[in-house]
C-alpha cells in the first residue's frame, strides 16, 4: 500500500496524503453518506485527504477504503507474532466521531393533518467506531438516533480484512468483508448506498417503487464476502447475504417483513477504473442482486428479484479553474421480479413485473469549500393497482410505479467537518401521475421539497 500511496501523492498537493473516509445515512429516505472524523485523528491528514467534499472519495480515499481503513500515523501497541505467540498491533486510543444533523423541511403542499415547515433538532446523531482495528482489519460502524421513533439503532457498517500480494506481475489487492447494506462496500458514488443525494429529508413523502438493490434491504441484511483490484483498475467483488431483521426477533420468524431472503441472496460488482490523463478519473462497471423471498414467512411460495446495473463516474479536474473538479455519475437499474407469493397472497395482480430506475447528476466543487449539484431521476415498470394501492400521499391512484423529477443542492463547508446544504426537491411525475396522483386530491409538485440541513462531524 506504502508505494502505491507514494505515486498517487505525487500526483495531487502534499497535504492531500489521507484521511477521513464515508459514512452512510441511516434512513432508507435519506442515503445520506459521510465523513468520519476519526480516519483524520488515525491518519493525522485532514478530511480533503481522501474527498473532494464528502462524501465523494479521491484515488487515495478509494485505496485508503480498499486496503480496509487501517493506514495510520498514530502510535500503536505492538506485539510481534512467533509461531506459538499471537502479536498484537492496536491503536493506543479508540477511533470515535459523533455526527450531528438538524434540519428543516417544508413541501409545496402540506401533508393532511400534519404541520409544514418542519425542524428536527436532531435529526439524527451518530456514532462511529471506524478505523484500523490491527495490521490488517479496519472497519467502518455506525449506531444511529432516530428522532422520530426515538431509539438509537445499528446502521450501515462495512468490517473488512485486507491484504496484498502480486498477480501476473502486477498488484493485487484483495479482502474479505461484513456488512449490511448491498452496495455499502462500493468505493465510487455511482451505486445506491453513496450516491446523491447525499443529504435528503426523513419526513417528506418519497416515490413507493423502489429496486430492492436501491435501498429496501439496507440494514436489514448481513453478508459476508470477498473483493479484489488488480493493478489498481480493474475490481471485482462479491457478497452472500441473509435477512437480519434488527429490532425482530431471532431466531427470524419472517412477521411483519415484506422481505425475507430464502436460502442466500448473491450481490456481485466489476468495475474498471483508469486514469485518462493528468486531469480526467473515469470509472465504468456494473452491479447486481439475485433475491428469493417470502413476504411475512420463512416458508412456502417465494418471490423472485433480480437486478441488473451499470453505472459511471467521470471526474475532471480544471487546472486553469484553480482545479476546480467537475464529477459526472450515473447509473441504471432493471429489475425483474415473479412475485408468485405475493400474488397468491392477493398482493398483486399478476406475478411477472419489471422496474426501471435511471439516476444521473452532474457535479462543480468550487475548490472544497462549495459545491452545487443537479441529479434527475426517473422511476419506470409494471402497471399493478394491488401492488401500488391508493391511499392518501403515499399511494398510487392508478396502481403505476412511474415517478420522475430533479434535485438541486447547493452545499457549503466553512470548515471540513461543518456542512450547511440548500437542497430542493421537484416532481414532475410521483406515483404515476401528475395530477391526484394518490386518489385523494393531492398532485405531484405538492411534494416538491425544500430542504435545509446544518451537519457537525467531530
Amino acid at each position: 500500500m506504502e508505494h502505491m500511496i507514494r505515486r498517487l501523492s505525487q500526483r495531487i498537493q502534499p497535504r492531500r496524503i489521507a484521511a477521513a473516509l464515508v459514512l452512510a445515512g441511516a434512513a432508507l429516505l435519506a442515503p445520506s453518506a459521510r465523513a468520519v472524523p476519526s480516519y483524520s485523528r488515525q491518519t493525522g491528514f485532514p478530511c480533503q485527504s481522501c474527498h473532494t467534499t464528502p462524501p465523494e472519495l479521491t484515488p487515495l480515499g478509494r485505496i485508503f477504503k480498499l486496503n480496509g481503513y487501517t493506514m495510520t500515523g498514530i502510535q500503536k501497541i505492538e506485539t510481534k507474532p512467533t509461531k506459538r505467540d499471537a502479536g498484537l498491533n492496536l491503536l493506543q486510543w479508540l477511533p470515535l466521531s459523533v455526527l450531528f444533523d438538524t434540519s428543516f423541511s417544508s413541501t409545496s403542499q402540506p401533508q393532511p393533518g400534519t404541520q409544514n415547515g418542519n425542524i428536527e433538532f436532531p435529526q439524527a446523531v451518530s456514532l462511529f467506531l471506524s478505523g484500523a482495528w490491527g495490521d490488517h482489519v479496519g472497519s467502518f460502524v455506525q449506531v444511529t438516533y432516530d428522532s422520530q421513533a426515538d431509539t438509537f439503532s445499528w446502521d450501515n457498517t462495512d468490517i473488512r480484512y485486507a491484504n496484498s500480494t502480486k498477480l501476473a506481475g502486477k498488484d493485487f489487492v484483495y479482502g474479505v468483508m461484513m456488512n449490511n447494506n448491498p452496495t455499502v462496500e462500493d468505493l465510487w458514488n455511482s451505486s445506491p448506498a453513496w450516491g446523491f443525494p447525499w443529504v435528503s429529508s426523513n419526513v417528506a413523502p418519497s416515490p413507493t417503487a423502489a429496486a430492492i438493490i436501491d435501498g429496501p434491504l439496507a440494514q436489514d441484511v448481513a453478508g459476508v464476502g470477498g473483493y479484489g483490484m488488480w493493478n489498481n483498475h480493474l475490481y471485482v467483488a462479491a457478497t452472500l447475504y441473509r435477512s437480519e431483521h434488527i429490532g425482530g426477533s431471532q431466531p427470524p420468524d419472517g412477521q411483519g417483513y415484506s422481505y425475507n431472503i430464502r436460502g442466500l441472496a448473491p450481490y456481485w460488482r466489476l468495475a474498471w477504473q483508469e486514469s485518462l490523463g493528468k486531469n480526467n478519473y473515469l470509472e465504468i462497471g456494473g452491479y447486481g442482486m439475485h433475491m428469493k423471498s417470502s413476504p411475512n414467512a420463512i416458508t412456502g411460495l417465494e418471490d423472485g428479484y433480480t437486478d441488473w446495473a451499470v453505472d459511471f463516474q467521470d471526474d475532471w479536474t480544471i487546472p486553469q479553474l484553480r482545479n476546480d473538479i467537475l464529477s459526472l455519475r450515473g447509473t441504471y437499474i432493471r429489475e425483474n421480479s415473479a412475485l408468485d407469493a405475493t400474488f397468491a397472497l392477493g398482493g398483486a395482480a399478476q406475478p411477472g413485473h419489471h422496474l426501471n430506475t435511471l439516476l444521473a447528476n452532474a457535479e462543480y466543487h468550487f475548490g472544497n469549500r462549495i459545491s452545487t449539484t443537479f441529479g434527475w431521476f426517473n422511476i419506470t415498470g409494471t402497471t399493478d393497482p394491488l401492488l401500488y394501492p391508493p391511499a392518501p400521499v403515499s399511494g398510487n391512484a392508478n396502481g403505476d410505479p412511474r415517478s420522475n423529477g430533479y434535485i438541486a443542492n447547493l452545499s457549503w463547508w466553512p470548515i471540513q467537518n461543518i456542512d450547511l446544504a440548500f437542497q430542493y426537491t421537484g416532481y414532475l411525475r410521483f406515483n404515476g401521475a401528475r395530477l391526484n396522483y394518490d386518489g385523494a386530491g393531492r398532485n405531484a409538485k405538492g411534494n416538491d421539497t425544500v430542504y435545509l440541513l446544518a451537519r457537525f462531524v467531530f
